[in-house]
């Protein structure tokens, strides 16, 4: 085949179209350059994936604004904490987050939804927003795409569908779910509010945005919510915004970092490209033939895990090598890190599992 740019390569995959070589992404984050020594410490992501040989992934601005009339968000940062106060006229929340050094991340330690109350705030407080196109935004994101060029994918994330943010980063895994028992009807009330203004993101993105696809970060796993719920919740949101986004014949895919086998029956029939972070065993629970058999026409990024990254080169190529031979053919698989590749794994080892998928021979 002809040699393929890094974006051309990242498009076929997502399409489910033959390659030229695999592509292959590790996923640095600016906690990866930090925990080397040496040359790489001061190195920024970007050159750390060049000297790899990374098929680049780059995320660009959005071009999309929440307006609000009656509400406000205020955050304040101070001494690795920071402050999220969300304002009503009939009151307020507060979300506390404590930076972490080693990881470079910001964790939640106090949920702004702690009561009954609070989740009508919440729902008071999502539906003030009116969703509208950002005129300013759109000629950055322009700039943005034209200056990376053929080097990289371009993404734009729209957001997190309404039950995974719930629990993620309104009320917590625990309370989360005893709230969804105790008062279901105000939960699911303040869900459609949440879904609608997604669903609206997600029609201005699609028809302003020049990003090349477009990511829900969902982080979706059966150790947070159960398959019944991703059924009765996220199933039907997703597959709205995928009705959307296939429409305007522009690619979606959702990063799912966790255990995903259970839920691989209602993943095949989604109106979306692709799964990112596909985390095989043991750290995750689907490998990418459970991916492959249960979801033919999917996309499947990752395929890895972090603890394989701990071992030798030799032994991860191995693994990799075993995963891929098992295969029908190697049509819309990424290899990747899928999580965030641990920083205790060396460049010169990143680097050399690369060297040996991008000389994998294919089967289409």
């Amino acid at each position: 085949m002809k040699p393929m740019t890094s974006k051309e390569r990242w498009l076929a995959a997502v399409h489910m179209e033959p390659v030229d070589r695999l592509p292959f992404w590790p996923k640095l984050n600016s906690a990866y350059s930090r925990a080397q020594t040496g040359l790489f410490h001061n190195m920024d992501s970007n050159s750390i994936h060049d000297w790899i040989g990374s098929d680049k992934h780059i995320g660009v601005s959005s071009c999309v604004k929440e307006v609000r009339k009656n509400t406000a968000v205020e955050t304040t940062t101070q001494n690795g904490v920071q402050k999220t106060v969300y304002r009503t006229l009939h009151g307020k929340m507060e979300l506390i987050k404590r930076f972490d050094v080693p990881s470079q991340s910001w964790h939640p330690v106090a949920f702004p939804v702690r009561s009954l109350d609070d989740i009508r705030l919440m729902t008071d407080f999502f539906s003030d927003v009116t969703v509208e196109l950002d005129e300013e935004a759109i000629q950055q994101t322009k700039e943005q795409v034209t200056k990376i060029g053929d080097e990289a994918l371009t993404i734009n994330g729209i957001g997190e569908s309404p039950l995974m943010y719930w629990v993620e980063w309104l009320a917590g895994v625990e309370s989360a779910h005893y709230f969804l028992m105790d008062y279901a009807q105000e939960v699911e009330a303040l869900f459609e509010v949440i879904h609608q203004i997604l669903l609206k993101k997600t029609e201005i993105l699609v028809e302003n945005s020049v990003a090349d696809v477009f990511y829900f970060i969902e982080n979706t796993s059966t150790t947070l919510i159960s398959p019944d719920q991703y059924q009765k919740y996220c199933y039907r949101h997703i597959q709205e915004y995928g009705e959307i986004t296939r429409a305007a014949g522009r690619p979606l895919i959702l990063h799912m970092c966790g255990h995903l086998k259970a839920l691989l029956p209602d993943l095949a029939s989604l109106s979306v490209e692709a799964f990112e972070a596909f985390t095989s065993p043991t750290l995750g629970n689907t490998t990418l033939l459970d991916g492959r058999s249960n979801c033919p026409d999917k996309c499947l990024i990752g395929g890895t895990n972090a603890m394989l990254w701990r071992r030798s080169p030799k032994e991860i190529i191995a693994e990799i090598e075993q995963d891929l031979d098992a295969l029908p053919h190697h049509c819309g698989i990424v290899i990747s890190s899928a999580g965030v590749m641990p920083p205790f794994c060396q460049p010169e080892t990143i680097k050399e599992v690369c060297e040996w998928v991008k000389n994998y021979s294919l089967t289409a």
